[in-house]
């Protein structure tokens, strides 16, 4: 899979070319990608979160989409509806119907029965239309969804079973110093179209090929099961681990899709470091990604100003590394 390997290195280049101190978060969203998997991002606006997706869209030859959630907004605005034309009803289809990469701004500004037709497309890869006609998304698909962290009011919180469906919940901080400057002698991002530069690298067929690839040829060892569920299994009986310090502070813990979800990123990674193998480390690395948004603390410990980040930090220092 070297080659591959390349291509996806070519990929992350091209991203680089106009994304700018964000790394870490390119590597953590194709590796989303590669799982098959949705990804939630949570940052301030201003982070290059909506040209991230559209760039990465270009690179994989993908179809790209962007809905802006806003309180009114209907199912039927995502999934589609039936209109009446020249005497009969056709289909009126939804903009997730033909998009690869799908970016949804702000998705706690939708009313819950929005949120939870998008979350159903997520799971299903599918969409029904006012119960009669069924159409299934392209593949791959890949949603993208922001979230804005200091602002409240007028927004409708995920519901704890649906942020589940989330693969991957990245935490987007701004970027550095000197990454800053560089943005601003960046030349490409003071053209009106920012993406003509960018090349593509894979078609969406390709992605599709080396993501069940990936599943096919990267082993992950009984050891590597064994640890991802003791991680998991940690967050709902801390004391069958012994871990006295984070007892009483988790009132939900990780559920068995969230030990699924490890195992996915778990094989991508290995990938992504040039091994067929899964590593404990691979599991590590992106734990936090994985697992954060699937737990829910106690109001006791959430006063007390515990996040799941630090439980979960202490729960990876913890548990013996196989």
């Amino acid at each position: 899979m070297k080659d591959e390997l390349e291509k996806v290195h070519q990929v992350v280049n091209e991203i680089e070319k106009i994304i700018i101190g964000q790394t870490s978060l390119i590597w953590k969203v194709l590796t989303a990608l590669l799982a098959d998997g949705h990804v939630l991002l949570e940052g301030v606006p201003g982070l290059a979160k909506t040209l991230l997706v559209a760039t990465l869209g270009k690179t994989i030859g993908g179809a790209f989409q962007r809905i802006q959630m806003v309180p009114d907004m209907m199912p039927s605005d995502i999934v589609g509806t039936y209109i009446y034309t020249d005497g009969k009803f056709e289909v009126e289809k939804g903009p997730i119907i033909s998009a690869n990469l799908v970016l949804v701004d702000e998705i706690n500004r939708a009313a819950a029965k929005t949120q939870a037709a998008l979350l159903q497309a997520m799971q299903e890869r599918q969409v029904t239309i006012m119960g009669k006609e069924t159409f299934q998304l392209p593949d791959p698909f890949m949603v993208l969804a922001t979230q804005n962290p200091i602002e409240h009011e007028g927004t409708y919180p995920l519901p704890e079973a649906q942020l589940d469906r989330f693969l991957l919940k990245l935490l987007v901080n701004y970027p550095s110093r000197e990454d800053e400057i560089h943005m601003l002698e960046n030349t490409l991002l003071d053209r009106r179209d920012r993406l003509a530069d960018i090349q593509q690298v894979f078609s969406p067929e390709e992605v599709v090929h080396l993501r069940e690839k990936i599943k096919a040829e990267v082993k992950v060892e009984e050891y590597a099961h064994r640890y991802m569920v003791d991680l998991c299994r940690a967050t709902r009986n801390p004391m069958e681990y012994k871990l006295d310090k984070i007892e009483g502070k988790i009132r939900i813990g990780v559920s068995p899709r969230g030990i699924l979800g490890l195992r996915d990123v778990a094989r991508v990674q290995a990938f992504l470091s040039g091994r067929k193998f899964v590593y404990p480390e691979d599991v590590q690395r992106m734990a936090k990604d994985v697992l954060r948004h699937r737990m829910i603390l106690t109001y006791s410990a959430e006063m007390e100003g515990a996040t799941p980040d630090e439980i979960l930090d202490h729960v990876l220092s913890e548990i013996p590394i196989p």
